[in-house]
C-alpha cells in the first residue's frame, strides 16, 4: 500500500471515526476549544442539530437515542457541568452516547484558549452514587482514530454513554500523519430484541446488558426510566428488585472492563522507573523516554488510554517499578489523588503543571532526580 501523509488534527480525526463506527447524529452548542470538533463535525454527519445551550444538547442526544440513533456531542468543562444531571439519565435509562470533551484551563470559565487536564475527577465522579461511565482518553493522533472506534463500540455494547477526553492541543494542532496507516473501522451493531414475548427493557442476561428497542419500533412496547426502577422500568424505589437493577449498571461497567480495556506499555528491561500519562503529556513523555534511552537510561512508560474505571492490570503494572512518575497538566496531579487518594506512596512522584504544556525536559529532570535519590 503506498503511502498518504496528510496534515489533520485530533478533531478530523475523532469526527471521521465517529461517522465511520457507526454514529448517526452529532448535536452541537458552541464552546471553545469544541468548537474544531463541532465544524468539522456540521460538514460530515447526515444530521446535525444546533442546540440553544448544553442541557438541551444532552437532552436532545438523550432523545436521539432513545429512538435508535446514536449521537454524539462535543463540549468543554463548563458545557460538561451543565450537562451532569441529564447524563445521569442517560446512565439510568441506558441511552449509548459519546461525550467528546476538549479540555482546557479552570477553574470555572478559565481560560478558553489555554490547555489543561483538569477534568478527571469530575468523571470520575459523574454519576451519583459512585458509579462509573467509561472514559478513554487519546495519547496521540493515532488514539484519535482508534480509540474513538473503541469508544463508539462500548457505549453500545454497554447501553451507556461514554466518554472520549481529549485537549486543546489534541483537536488543534495539525501534524502530518500517513492515513494509509490507519486501520479500517467497522461499524457498531445494536444487539437488538427479536422476541415475541412483550418487551421487558432492563431485563438482561448474564452479560449484564439487556437488549435495545427504539422507541419508535412497530412491535413492542418501551418504557424507559431515568428514576429508581426494576427491569420492566416501572418505579419501585427502594424495593429488591429495584436496588438490584441499580447494583446491575455497576457491575456491567466494571465487570466487562476486559472488553474496553486500552493502554499501551512501553517496557524497558529494568524495573527501576515507569512514567505514567495520558492524554497530550503523553506526547511528551514518549519524547522523554526517547531521549532518556538515548543518553543509556532504561526507563519504562505507560499511556493509559482506557482511564476510567481505573482497571487493577494497570496497578499491577505500576506496582512492579521501584519508582513510578506521573506526568498531567494539571496544578494538583488529579490521576495520582483518583489512583491513591490523598497519600501516595513515598515512590510516587509527579510533574505537574498549569498554562502551558509540560515539556519533556521537565520529566526528564524529575527522571534523572528519582535516579539520583535511589
Amino acid at each position: 500500500m503506498s503511502s498518504n501523509f496528510s496534515l489533520v488534527d485530533g478533531s478530523k480525526l475523532i469526527v471521521e471515526a465517529l461517522v465511520q463506527s457507526g454514529v448517526e447524529a452529532f448535536v452541537s452548542y458552541p464552546i471553545t476549544p469544541a468548537n474544531w470538533i463541532n465544524q468539522y463535525a456540521s460538514q460530515r454527519f447526515p444530521t446535525m442539530t444546533f442546540a440553544p445551550d448544553e442541557i438541551s444538547v444532552a437532552q436532545w442526544i438523550a432523545g436521539l437515542s432513545s429512538a435508535g440513533k446514536l449521537s454524539a456531542t462535543a463540549t468543554s468543562f463548563p458545557g460538561l457541568a451543565l450537562m451532569v444531571e441529564s447524563l445521569n439519565m442517560s446512565f439510568m435509562m441506558e441511552l449509548p452516547m459519546i461525550i467528546v470533551i476538549a479540555q482546557r484551563l479552570g477553574p470555572s470559565t478559565g481560560s478558553a484558549t489555554v490547555g489543561a487536564q483538569g477534568d478527571l475527577l469530575l468523571l470520575n465522579s459523574l454519576i451519583s452514587g459512585g458509579y462509573n461511565i467509561p472514559v478513554f482518553s487519546t495519547s496521540n493522533l493515532e488514539d484519535c482514530w482508534t480509540v474513538t472506534e473503541k469508544a463508539v463500540h462500548t457505549a453500545v455494547k454497554l447501553r451507556t454513554p461514554v466518554v472520549l477526553l481529549t485537549s486543546k492541543e489534541m483537536i488543534m494542532t495539525a501534524r502530518s500523519i500517513d492515513l494509509s496507516t490507519l486501520p479500517e473501522l467497522t461499524k457498531v451493531e445494536y444487539d437488538l430484541y427479536k422476541g415475541t414475548k412483550p418487551y421487558i427493557p432492563y431485563d438482561s442476561d448474564e452479560k449484564l446488558v439487556p437488549p435495545f428497542l427504539s422507541l419508535t419500533n412497530n412491535d413492542h412496547q418501551v418504557r424507559i426510566n431515568s428514576s429508581t426502577h426494576d427491569d420492566s422500568g416501572t418505579i419501585k424505589k427502594a424495593t429488591k428488585a429495584a436496588l438490584g437493577n441499580t447494583i446491575r449498571l455497576h457491575n456491567k461497567i466494571q465487570r466487562r472492563i476486559s472488553e474496553y480495556l486500552l493502554y499501551e506499555h512501553d517496557e524497558s528491561n529494568e524495573k527501576n522507573i515507569l512514567i505514567v500519562s495520558y492524554d497530550i503529556t503523553a506526547e511528551a513523555t514518549r519524547d522523554a523516554v526517547r531521549q532518556l534511552r538515548e543518553s543509556g537510561v532504561n526507563v519504562s512508560a505507560l499511556y493509559i488510554k482506557t482511564i476510567i474505571p481505573f482497571a487493577k492490570e494497570l496497578m499491577t503494572i505500576i506496582n512492579q517499578y521501584e519508582n513510578v512518575i506521573f506526568a498531567e497538566e494539571n496544578l494538583t496531579g488529579l490521576l495520582v489523588k483518583m489512583v491513591y487518594g490523598n497519600n501516595p506512596p513515598k515512590n510516587v512522584t509527579k510533574v505537574n503543571r498549569i498554562g502551558s504544556m509540560i515539556s519533556p525536559s521537565e520529566i526528564i529532570k524529575e527522571t534523572e532526580r528519582c535516579l539520583q535519590a535511589c
